[in-house]
């Protein structure tokens, strides 16, 4: 998984809007860690202009006004070593269907700094970062007031799945991880903890601080990652609608210590989605000339596979989803 630090350093794209989408980026204080980086996308007026989002380039009307009141929210949290521009795509899909579209960087896993990535850390602390963009969203950004607090929903991606979970109510049980390491030392996650060093494979010393957000009201999941430390009873307190996606052919995160514990210990069934033919990445924006050519890994998808089309339904079945989800009477 940490191939994907790479996907960052690459060339850019164009992906314009089909509506006027406003940006904007902060810089939200967290009073337990480093300052957040942290981008927004929303409904707006105005001369869409290209901007950058790290690596990649929108047409967006930079620093925009919100256009309308009591707007839907949906935060993103992206995999191991991504950013706040990991799934821009998705965040002007939605932006330009009337949500507001906050993503954060993770602090400690992301493409400029990996010293959580393979720890306890960043499994603990990812939910709780979320948690201070959220709050800050809603009680302190310039445009609050044009946020309805009522209707936030979550986007994960890979490591971000199981940080959706945690922040729906999900429970792991670190001791998961010795277990599948012992029964499978070559699982892909236990050669990433190996790799990094980590600490999840040795005797736990202290009880972990999950944190949880009540104000999370639907989740999508995208291939979600690390959930084999899911157990019996992990996600009974998850009563929120979920969409969950998987790669048929993913293999990052194998759907029979992931995907399919989700689908098992959940207590409603989610929308599910299977994308057949494709891989674990395919859920990241599809990859510019340059960027294929310095990481095919992360950009080669399956014969016969397209992601620029894959990633138009994509975007439409999410949009769907957290409108049926967040918007009444839709």
């Amino acid at each position: 998984m940490n191939t994907v630090l790479l996907l960052w350093l690459g060339s850019m794209f164009l992906t314009p809007a089909s509506n006027i989408v406003g940006f904007q980026q902060l810089s939200v204080p967290d009073p337990s860690g480093k300052t957040l980086s942290v981008a927004v996308w929303f409904p707006s007026v105005g001369k869409p202009v290209p901007v950058s989002v790290g690596p990649f380039q929108q047409m967006v009307v930079p620093d925009g006004v919100v256009s309308g009141t009591r707007l839907p929210v949906v935060v993103i949290s992206h995999g191991t070593a991504g950013s706040e521009g990991s799934h821009f795509d998705t965040a002007l899909a939605l932006a330009a269907n009337g949500f507001v579209v906050v993503a954060l960087t993770h602090t400690g896993d992301n493409y400029m700094d990996q010293s959580y990535a393979g720890n306890q850390r960043n499994l603990t602390d990812r939910p709780r970062q979320v948690s201070v963009v959220l709050s800050y969203m809603l009680t302190t950004w310039a445009q609050h007031d044009r946020l309805d607090a009522a209707r936030v929903g979550m986007f994960g991606f890979s490591l971000g799945g199981l940080t959706t979970l945690v922040d729906i109510g999900g429970i792991p049980d670190l001791s998961r991880t010795r277990d599948l390491c012992t029964k499978r030392p070559t699982a892909p996650e236990c050669l990433f903890i190996q790799q990094r060093n980590g600490d999840p494979l040795s005797l736990e010393t202290s009880t972990p601080t999950w944190t949880h957000d009540e104000r999370v009201k639907a989740a999508v999941l995208a291939a979600p990652a690390v959930s084999y430390l899911f157990g019996p009873g992990s996600l009974k307190d998850v009563k929120v609608p979920i969409q969950l996606w998987r790669a048929s052919n993913d293999g990052q995160v194998p759907d029979a210590w992931n995907t399919a514990v989700i689908r098992q210990e959940l207590p409603k069934s989610p929308e599910e989605h299977v994308v057949n033919g494709a891989g674990h990445f395919a859920f990241l924006p599809p990859c510019g000339e340059a960027l294929a050519k310095q990481v095919p890994q992360i950009c080669i998808d399956e014969p016969g596979f397209d992601r620029q089309a894959f990633h138009r339904d994509f975007n439409r079945e999410v949009v769907g989803f957290f409108q049926r989800a967040l918007i009444p009477n839709r």
